[in-house]
């Protein structure tokens, strides 16, 4: 009876690593001098997500490149974080972010955009699940730092429910305070 009880906990969570999904940003061969000359080994970076809001950055570094891709995967996996979409496809709003000399711009797009980023950037949206976004690395383009920023970005973003709740309001009074904000929805007002 344990034994099966076990067997039930542990699989929702089998289920659940079965559908993440991982991307190879990049491989680095790194050098260590020693007295009998170089020792190569290699460091590797992920990123994994679910394609439904969640994404995890990883990096991880071995002898060898399967051991190293496997250590970057497991760190993505338990830094993973959850960032609101509007409509399961884009962004709520736009943001930037920054880490070290990397600073990013990303804003929604309408549907049909389709993801207009870089390398880095493209390999979080893609794992994330985001189908329509414009984004811009400005500063450095290290791998590193693009993705850290993108991070950054899509902490910093909150969707209206997150909003609401924080300022005590119902979604519906801040989905139409911010529709009633634009500069598009005031021009047609006044017409």
């Amino acid at each position: 009876m344990a034994r099966n009880q076990n067997q039930q906990q542990q699989a929702p969570k089998a289920r659940e690593e079965n559908e993440l999904v991982d991307k190879l940003v990049g491989i680095n061969r790194v050098a260590k001098v020693v007295k009998g000359g170089r020792r190569f080994a290699f460091s590797a970076m992920v990123v994994v997500g679910d394609q439904r809001g969640r994404v995890g950055y990883g990096t991880g570094k071995a002898r060898e490149v399967p051991e190293a891709i496997r250590k970057a995967t497991e760190a993505a996996k338990r830094n993973m974080i959850r960032v609101p979409l509007r409509e399961g496809r884009t962004l709520h709003h736009d943001t930037q972010g920054h880490f070290g000399a990397g600073k990013v711009i990303l804003r929604s797009a309408p549907a049909g955009t389709g993801i207009i980023a870089g390398g880095a950037m493209r390999a979080v949206f893609e794992t994330m699940g985001v189908q329509d976004v414009v984004s811009k690395c400005t500063g450095s383009n290290n791998p590193h730092n693009v993705i850290r920023a993108t991070l950054d970005a899509l902490v910093n973003g909150a969707s209206p429910r997150q909003v609401a709740a924080k300022r005590g309001l119902k979604v519906g009074d801040v989905v139409a305070r911010r529709d009633s904000g634009s500069a598009a929805a005031a021009v047609l007002e006044k017409e």
